[in-house]
């Protein structure tokens, strides 16, 4: 597997099958999709590093999680 900044990266292939069924939702529906995901991740990963780190303001949370969601660029 390849590996990226010491990490390993796993991708996995969709199936045919799924993509078929993404295939015939619009533009917009294939968004929303995508948007979901992204907030469903969010609010996990907030919830993450809130439990682990229960010291650390909000603030301090809210920065952490979008430094780890833009892989380090903020």
């Amino acid at each position: 597997m390849p590996r990226v900044s010491g990490r390993t990266i796993r991708v996995e292939i969709m199936d045919e099958a799924m993509a078929a069924v993404l295939r015939r939702k619009t533009g917009a529906a294939r968004l929303q999709i995508a948007s979901d995901l992204f907030s469903s991740a969010r609010r996990m990963l907030l919830n993450h590093v809130r439990s682990t780190h229960p010291g650390w303001s909000e603030e301090r949370v809210v920065q952490e999680v979008s430094r780890r969601l833009s892989g380090g660029a903020v």
